[in-house]
């Protein structure tokens, strides 16, 4: 695939062409079985249950580790354009900081419902549901006890990925039905990490499932991320409340903050601008709408660090994606290597369903009916400059 040009604005009909190419050149869907795969202890709950360690590595050297105490991608190994490895997630380098640590979110599978629901309540087949409050009255990713806390059933799959299994019985945290979710991780050697989701219940039930990684192409705690440059394939966005819940509005991105359609265009550039917002967010903390058909594994973003030269591009069969800037993050954490994370040390790319879509009957539904199956698939494809 040829360099995004710097000086077009990228519809979304124009960036599904360009990186469709470069999936079906890359051979995305070819998992290669020169994956090695290891694993070791990573402590111990407070209960005494055994997590472990898992540790992916291709033919070129990229590595990541993910634990099965909430699905985490721990770190994520990846060259700068001298050849130089660095891990580039955030996190810890030992479960107990996870355990210390859980608002972050950092690394980790999120569900049962990804994002925020209004009010912590939803209806469904004319039932009311009241879910967990943990954030100001809303529900974030799941609630108090997401599938983020639970320690996943691991299988070592015969070419090289990693399947993870959790149970989430009917009735927790307030949703109702019991709910399977198995995701399972490759890494190929074309430096792609893929990740596949399901879902099934036995009742009705609303299900929205995503990664919660934060990026730093640096290096994590090698400085903020308003350096890097980033784009969004995305036409519009939805503007949120006070509360971050989307107002059900679809805004046009022309003309705001919120284009990123250039490959230029810098994260840091208007992250201060006087606009109601990013003053909401306190940075950017929304959903994008990915300019892509339904249900197809297209383009979602990328991002790149000039320094060193490192590219991240996501694909997903997801309708929406949350740039997030770690608006939040604030030098009380400290992580891998004793390196502290501050204001803006790391993004986010969660591919997902729009927030609240349980309450917004506009969005794309975020129902699951028994004898259906939800099936979604995120690429994360590293790359240089």
């Amino acid at each position: 695939m040829r360099g995004w040009d710097t000086r077009t604005t990228y519809t979304g009909e124009m960036l599904r062409k360009e990186c469709a190419a470069a999936m079906l050149l890359a051979g995305v869907m070819n998992m290669s079985a020169a994956t090695k795969m290891t694993q070791a202890d990573f402590g111990a709950m407070p209960d005494g249950v055994k997590v472990r360690i898992y540790t992916l590595t291709n033919q070129k050297g990229v590595e990541a580790r993910i634990t099965n105490y909430g699905g985490r991608i721990v770190s994520l190994k990846t060259p700068d354009r001298k050849g130089a490895f660095t891990d580039i997630v955030l996190g810890f380098d030992s479960l107990a900081g996870y355990l210390k640590n859980p608002s972050p979110f950092f690394g980790t599978l999120v569900g049962r419902y990804a994002n925020r629901i209004a009010h912590a309540k939803f209806s469904l087949d004319g039932v009311e549901y009241k879910l967990e409050n943990n954030d100001g009255g809303n529900t974030l990713h799941g609630g108090t006890r997401g599938l983020d806390k639970y320690v996943w059933t691991p299988r070592e799959l015969p070419d090289g990925g990693l399947e993870l299994t959790v149970r989430s019985k009917d009735g927790d945290e307030g949703f109702p039905g019991n709910l399977k979710v198995t995701v399972i991780y490759h890494l190929t050697d074309e430096n792609e990490l893929k990740i596949d989701y399901s879902a099934t219940t036995d009742k009705d039930t609303v299900v929205n499932l995503t990664n919660h990684s934060y990026f730093n192409l640096k290096g994590a705690g090698e400085g903020d991320i308003l350096g890097h440059q980033l784009a969004l394939n995305a036409d519009r966005y939805t503007p949120v409340d006070a509360g971050l819940i989307p107002t059900g509005e679809l805004r046009p991105v022309d003309g705001t903050p919120f284009d990123f359609r250039k490959k230029a265009s810098v994260i840091g550039a208007h992250i201060g601008d006087d606009d109601a917002q990013l003053k909401l967010g306190h940075g950017y903390d929304h959903n994008w709408v990915i300019s892509k058909r339904e249900n197809e594994l297209g383009p979602a973003a990328r991002a790149e660090d000039p320094a060193s030269g490192r590219v991240l591009e996501v694909f997903t069969t997801q309708p929406g994606v949350q740039f997030y800037t770690g608006n939040f993050l604030d030098g009380t954490i400290t992580g891998k290597g004793g390196k502290v994370y501050q204001r803006r040390y790391g993004f986010c790319l969660e591919t997902q369903h729009f927030p609240d879509s349980p309450n917004q009957p506009k969005f794309p539904s975020t129902v699951l009916k028994p004898g259906q199956t939800f099936r979604s698939t995120t690429v994360f494809k590293f790359s240089v400059e």
